[in-house]
């Protein structure tokens, strides 16, 4: 039986309607039909005047619900940090792990190819943020994971049997011939975490880079005569940067230079969320040093950022109240670029007919109320 999706301001590829009805069959969207013709036969959900959003896609999710990646690589910790980010409007996700281990990356690779295997709400499949990145710019990742990948390393990283794999790596620790062989494997390569100047940056844009990990931080600079990777990012008009609006990580001025620099549709929110999301304790351990999260920051000891405690729904608002976007825009920096730069755009991060039916309503507030993935309601 279809469900009709009614007494909603739709959020539509077109912009906002308020006479549409969402009709959803199984797990995709059949079509978006005036409210007279809401077929008779369609079992009515009322959202009682509230937004219907495109389901939010995070492509950084270290952890949440209390859960690192890196200490639960299995299905349940997978499970865990999905459900505690859908409270908060994320219906589709990377879970993230921050650099490790051959043994550990391999483990990571097997829970998420199992847990698409299994339908776990909401993975799309895996973020290997690292080991392949600059000790000048490692932030918190352990020095003693870091260093160059030998082709058998590159082999594994394009393991994943279903999903998207998205690889952050470091221009000056991967050749672009190693770049392009990542690339045409189908792996999704972003830099990050590197201290590469402005050409070997360039260059590797040229063998198949396609975006920049958090924009701005654990990067060479922008400066007047050595551009750096900012400057490679924000000239390059064809890449993506995910950017933390969580107003800690990046000024927002510096963030409001990138949305005039960039062309529209190619900056999008991501969290870098850590276990304390979604979780009652603000403190977890990474590589055997302590994090504590407070005032919605993420520190060590002594004070060096390591991920945040910023959900999808924040971002959004943040985004509209530091940056000056309109809500429109930065539901679609939380769900249709990101589809773009998975290469999902004919699937997911929209409210159109043949899309999934993966939703996030919110009320006049901005507050979550209820999620869809895959045409299955969950409310918060």
């Amino acid at each position: 039986m279809a469900t009709a999706i009614v007494n909603a301001r739709v959020l539509t590829a077109d912009g906002w309607r308020d006479d549409l009805a969402t009709i959803v069959e199984g797990e995709r969207i059949r079509d978006l039909v005036a409210t007279p013709q809401v077929p008779a036969d369609a079992r009515i959900h009322d959202l009682g005047g509230g937004m219907l959003l495109p389901g939010f896609i995070d492509c950084q999710v270290n952890g949440g619900g209390g859960v690192l990646f890196n200490d639960r690589p299995d299905v349940d910790g997978i499970r865990t940090i999905g459900a505690a980010h859908r409270r908060f409007g994320t219906t589709g996700f990377l879970p993230t792990l921050i650099s490790d281990s051959p043994e550990k990356i391999r483990a990571a690779i097997a829970a998420v190819d199992a847990a698409i295997a299994e339908g776990v709400p909401g993975v799309l499949g895996i973020h290997l943020e690292g080991p392949y990145l600059s000790r000048e710019r490692r932030g918190v990742h352990a020095a003693g994971f870091l260093h160059t990948p030998d082709a058998e390393e590159l082999r594994q990283a394009a393991a994943l049997r279903s999903g998207k794999t998205l690889l952050t790596m470091a221009p000056e620790c991967v050749a672009p011939d190693a770049i392009r062989r990542l690339a045409d494997a189908g792996v999704i390569v972003a830099a990050g975490h590197s201290n590469a100047d402005y050409a070997t940056v360039r260059a590797a844009l040229d063998a198949g880079v396609r975006g920049f990990t958090h924009l701005f931080n654990a990067m060479s600079p922008l400066a007047s005569r050595a551009p750096g990777m900012v400057g490679a990012a924000l000239d390059d008009p064809e890449s993506w940067c995910g950017v933390i609006v969580d107003g800690h990580h990046v000024h927002p001025a510096s963030l409001r230079v990138a949305l005039k620099a960039k062309p529209r549709g190619k900056l999008l929110l991501v969290t870098d969320a850590m276990p304390p999301v979604g979780a009652e304790d603000p403190s977890f351990d990474l590589n055997g040093e302590t994090i504590t999260a407070r005032d919605g920051i993420c520190q060590t000891a002594n004070g060096t950022l390591a991920g945040s405690a910023l959900c999808m729904i924040d971002a959004v608002r943040n985004a509209v109240a530091m940056l000056g976007v309109p809500l429109e825009e930065a539901v679609r920096m939380a769900s249709a670029y990101p589809a773009d730069f998975l290469g999902l755009a004919g699937t997911h991060g929209r409210i159109a007919p043949g899309l999934r039916a993966d939703f996030t309503a919110v009320d006049a507030g901005l507050r979550v109320t209820e999620t869809w993935i895959g045409g299955v309601s969950s409310r918060t």
